[in-house]
């Protein structure tokens, strides 16, 4: 078989995946999410009543690591340590049937001394946080459950933490006062006061929140109705541990179709599929999926994967989430997202170049995004954001939107980055925050191939590495890093970003 042809058939054999993987968008519309350790846990302690909660305490014990804690290292162990092990704790009291009471005890007395060192850290300032929907709130709420066992001292909060905005919150939820949209996600926080609540409606579907922690919360109880239905089916999906969001719908779709149509994997989409993005997108922009809130994320890389598609959408409503010279996740945000606002920059410049009549309009949004996303970039060439553990995600995010659309003047910003990527290359030719994954790798070798420059001898060189090491790792474990109430994978994002990787680095 000559060289040429085997390009083509790996090409052919890229194609192929990534045309499955659309089908398999259409066939699981709610969304591919990985299991949740922090979510788990909440319906171990919640709804012991629910099926597949031996399943569940059995992942929980499964999935503690050696030191005793669960999760990810850096503070994002901090939540789901939390989680599972008041879960433990709970189930050991209750004297669930068909559980080993000694191992859950055994697994709850190290994930508390794991807590002890990770809760005295950050009580000293030693560990910081991660930037976490609802961290505020879930770690006071599960340290005072903690503490409500008998036996051991109490555990600190961290610095900066109390018991006020978790009380606010109760309080607001037993009023009956409406939920906010993305207060639904953690509706668990409100303990009793979430029972039934009556300013948290569940969606069409049966979701609270698209969360099965908020969603069993509101229920309180094996009540039958579509919440207890919409639950059953996210276990019976999962197997008993369940993700920590779902639906992600929009969310998947939006982001699957621009990584792939962006590298120019040639795919065939479904027109339904087309119209069904199309109409998720209202006057204040989409949710990820259904009950959650509308967010300029979501927004704005539909509406980016539409004009890919040769059907553009007016970006009108994305000015709903403008704020200042940015735009946030969703009004009111505290704090803000790089990458969303790099998202927000492609969603602009891909409709200002399908519809030239339509540029002046957003010709200044899209200088002023540009300008913002440079001077936000790090001294050492990268970007970090609060969606995403990892630099490669912000990185590749800001290089490509302003490598298309920031002008001359973005070129020094992106060929910085390109050089950090190139510096913090792996010697087995991967790239990673914590250890080598294919997800970050996927990101690095795009901020290579997708920047000006692509030929250079060192970047050659460097993607392939990194296509040598996506082959070799085809079969591992894709590692959590996306920002939640815990970190999860959103597994349909990560393959689609994968495949886009190997494509352009076998079309270059």
């Amino acid at each position: 078989m000559t060289p040429t042809s085997i390009a083509a058939g790996a090409a052919a054999d890229i194609t192929a995946r990534a045309g499955e993987l659309i089908s398999s968008l259409m066939l699981r519309p709610w969304g591919q999410v990985s299991t949740s350790v922090y979510e788990t846990g909440r319906l171990v302690s919640l709804a012991p009543w629910l099926i597949g909660h031996r399943e569940r305490l059995d992942h929980l014990l499964t999935a503690q690591h050696q030191d005793g804690s669960w999760g990810a290292p850096d503070g994002y162990g901090l939540v789901p340590t939390l989680s599972a092990t008041e879960a433990l704790l709970a189930a050991a009291r209750r004297g669930d049937p068909d559980v080993d009471h000694d191992a859950a005890a055994l697994a709850a007395g190290r994930g508390r001394d794991a807590l002890s060192i990770l809760l005295s850290g950050s009580s000293s300032g030693a560990l910081s946080l991660p930037d976490m929907p609802a961290i505020e709130h879930i770690v006071p709420s599960l340290v005072s459950l903690i503490n409500g066992y008998d036996g051991h001292p109490p555990l600190p909060l961290p610095a900066g933490m109390g018991y006020r905005s978790l009380d606010a919150v109760r309080s607001l939820v037993a009023s009956g006062q409406d939920v906010p949209d993305k207060l639904l996600h953690a509706l668990e926080i409100a303990g009793e006061a979430a029972r039934g609540a009556a300013g948290a409606r569940p969606s069409a579907i049966g979701t609270v929140g698209a969360s099965p922690a908020a969603a069993a919360a509101w229920l309180g109880g094996r009540v039958a109705g579509p919440v207890l239905d919409h639950l059953e089916a996210v276990v019976r999906i999962h197997g008993g541990p369940v993700p920590v969001g779902l639906p992600i719908t929009v969310f998947e779709r939006g982001w699957v179709l621009s990584w792939l149509v962006r590298a120019g994997v040639p795919v065939e989409v479904p027109p339904e599929m087309i119209a069904d993005l199309r109409a998720a997108i209202g006057p204040e922009g989409t949710p990820a999926g259904p009950g959650l809130p509308a967010d300029a994320d979501t927004t704005s890389v539909a509406l980016y994967a539409l004009a890919l598609l040769g059907s553009p959408y007016e970006p009108d409503c994305l000015w709903h989430f403008h704020d200042g010279a940015h735009f946030a996740t969703w009004p009111g945000e505290q704090g803000v997202s790089i990458s969303v606002n790099a998202h927000v920059l492609d969603a602009f410049g891909q409709y200002a170049a399908r519809r030239p009549d339509a540029a002046p309009r957003y010709g200044e949004a899209i200088a002023g995004l540009s300008a913002w996303l440079r001077d936000r970039q790090d001294p050492d060439g990268f970007w970090t954001d609060r969606w995403h553990a990892s630099p490669y995600y912000a990185t590749v995010s800001c290089a490509l939107a302003l490598a298309d659309f920031g002008g001359p003047e973005s070129a020094r910003a992106v060929a910085a980055a390109v050089r950090r990527v190139l510096d913090t290359q792996r010697p087995d030719g991967s790239w990673g925050r914590w250890t080598g994954t294919r997800e970050e790798t996927s990101y690095a070798m795009q901020t290579l191939l997708l920047t000006p420059g692509r030929a250079e001898p060192r970047r050659r060189a460097a993607v392939e590495r990194g296509l040598a090491y996506l082959t070799r790792a085809a079969g591992e474990r894709h590692v959590p890093l996306w920002h939640d109430k815990d970190l999860y994978v959103p597994v349909a994002v990560v393959r689609s970003a994968e495949l886009a990787a190997a494509h352009l680095a076998r079309s270059a």
